[in-house]
């Protein structure tokens, strides 16, 4: 059950409904958040099943009300004045359920005699990516960028044609509360020994330029890594691929280099630059090099999301009209004269890794043809 879910909620109210939930071994926990059409406001609500049985009933643990202008969880009485006198707010709800591999079913009743009900379907998360992709060869792939408008676009380079999506996500994980209550403060505590900095985690830039450094080294967060430059991106997609591997691929085995249009999404989208929202949301962010000497020669930009699907969020905005996210796949067979190109760019990984870790695999790239 584990996962993001998405759907509508009907019965004393209707709206939209967002599921985040997190296996913790011996059951599941996690948000809901409960946007209502009526005049009465949204939800956030805590909770946590008995087991992991596929049926199962639970009483809410809390439930809080988001205020309408911040979109932050919020108490009662600070927005009570906001609603009419006759909103009652429910400090708590039973709540019923089952699920299986495709949706989840819940139905709820407060103690004031609000009910619920809702069937969730499973997200397209964990499938292929459904882009269409335009397919070149290095020197297409040149041509093309080389008309695109300077800095209006963020680039990503991926081994092969994965569906866009975080590595928080991928891990399985969905409440971004519990990571924010657990693994932020362990992360902070122990990073703290072994950096000249000290994070101070009440500061927006800060905050912001610590999660995007242990993206940079490998912890799971809700960050997508993006860069300015086509080239790097084309490094990254081929990064990790052996030349042993590029000359025995296929024809048609492609690495993917997404184009995203970040100058007209920040002008269509509203971005939200907090990890806890009860609204979805992709946000664009430049975080401080705190710490973080690979961003500079990265040209790195990031995304920030509480969503799991992103590339079905990118396409709901796409029917309004117009395109934000293009991708490109590359053959895999170029990957040595592509890599050879790079390099001649400054773009290796001794320039994109400063340290002893880049130096080694650049020179590595050097003197090993493998």
């Amino acid at each position: 059950m584990n996962g993001q879910w998405l759907g509508e909620f009907s019965g004393s109210s209707k709206g939209r409904i967002i599921l985040n939930i997190d296996d913790l071994s011996s059951h599941f926990e996690g948000v809901a958040f409960l946007h209502s059409d009526n005049v009465v406001p949204s939800v956030a609500v805590g909770f946590h099943t008995k087991n992991k049985d596929r049926t199962f009933s639970c009483r809410t643990g809390w439930i809080h009300p988001i205020d309408r202008d911040s979109g932050m969880i919020t108490p009662w009485a600070a927005i009570k004045d906001q609603y009419p006198n006759n909103v009652i707010f429910s400090s708590h709800a039973d709540v019923q359920g089952m699920w299986n591999e495709e949706e989840v079913r819940l139905s709820w009743s407060s103690e004031i005699g609000n009910t619920g009900n809702c069937v969730l379907p499973r997200s397209k998360a964990g499938s292929p990516s459904s882009l269409i992709p335009l397919c070149k060869d290095w020197k297409e792939y040149k041509t093309y960028v080389s008309e695109l408008e300077g800095r209006r676009f963020l680039f990503r380079g991926q081994n092969e044609p994965w569906r866009l999506r975080t590595s928080f996500h991928r891990s399985g994980r969905a409440d971004l509360m519990r990571f924010m209550r657990e693994d932020v403060q362990i992360l902070h505590k122990h990073l703290s020994a072994r950096t000249k900095h000290v994070f101070d985690l009440d500061n927006p830039n800060e905050n912001g330029a610590f999660h995007n450094l242990i993206q940079h080294h490998g912890y799971p967060t809700p960050l997508l890594d993006w860069t300015y430059s086509p080239y790097v991106a084309a490094f990254f997609a081929y990064r990790g691929i052996s030349n042993t591997k590029a000359r025995c691929a296929d024809i048609n085995d492609k690495v993917r280099i997404l184009v995203f249009n970040q100058t007209r999404w920040k002008k269509d989208v509203s971005q939200v630059y907090q990890l806890i929202s009860a609204q979805l949301h992709l946000s664009i962010g430049e975080y401080l090099a705190i710490e973080n000497e690979r961003m500079i020669p990265q040209q790195a930009a990031s995304t920030l999301t509480n969503i799991d699907d992103i590339e079905s969020y990118i396409q709901l905005w796409e029917t309004a009209g117009g395109s934000y996210l293009t991708a490109i796949d590359l053959p895999v067979r170029e990957r040595k004269n592509v890599i050879r190109e790079l390099g001649y760019m400054g773009i290796t990984a001794g320039a994109m890794f400063p340290g002893l870790d880049g130096a080694c695999e650049e020179l590595k790239e050097r003197n090993f043809d493998i």
